[in-house]
């Protein structure tokens, strides 16, 4: 029987997260869990009726966790609508994502992971492809320059320095990095 105590339930998930960034998807066991959430043996096993519900929960939990709050879409939704504020929203993005290290490292394991699961594969790519299209849909809607292809294509620039920064992060530094996303939306963003 799976219980029902959502906020233990989210303790457990972000617990996963943290096991999935520290040891991998491997090492990623319902007692791991149980030992990082400081919940007795077996707790774990009790709220999830198998490993891929967790993992396929651990990276729902991610994408919730990295949703802008509501000041900062606020923010977004007054500010100037050119490439130089295109380029400001991109690197607090960076920054934002980067600063949820354990929550970005435990997607990409998930990635991982889903290239040997293929239910996981496919309830990731229809996470990112939501994700991707949601992406699109704002950028549309909030009159900046550019068009799909340039969000996907920053899409794909930005996830690879942030791979690049969270893994080896003494590759580029702070001002390197930031150099790189205005320099991203300078070359991919049309002037309007």
């Amino acid at each position: 029987m799976v219980r029902r105590n959502d906020q233990r339930r989210a303790a457990l998930v972000d617990a996963a997260i943290e096991v999935l960034a520290r040891e991998g998807a491997r090492g990623l066991t319902f007692r791991a869990v149980d030992g990082a959430a400081a919940v007795p043996p077996g707790t774990a096993s009790n709220y999830f009726a198998g490993r891929d519900e967790l993992l396929t929960q651990a990276g729902a939990r991610v994408y919730e966790r990295l949703q802008p709050d509501e000041a900062t879409i606020a923010r977004q939704r007054t500010a100037g609508r050119d490439r130089e504020t295109y380029a400001v929203l991109m690197r607090e993005l960076v920054g934002r994502i980067a600063s949820f290290r354990t929550g970005y490292l435990a997607l990409l394991e998930l990635r991982l992971e889903a290239t040997r699961r293929p239910e996981l594969r496919a309830v990731l790519t229809e996470r990112v492809r939501a994700d991707l299209a949601a992406n699109v849909a704002y950028h549309e809607a909030s009159g900046l320059p550019g068009d799909a292809t340039a969000v996907k294509l920053l899409y794909l620039a930005l996830n690879w320095l942030i791979v690049e920064q969270l893994t080896l992060p003494d590759v580029l530094s702070e001002a390197e990095r930031e150099e790189l996303v205005t320099a991203a939306v300078e070359r991919i963003v049309p002037e309007v």
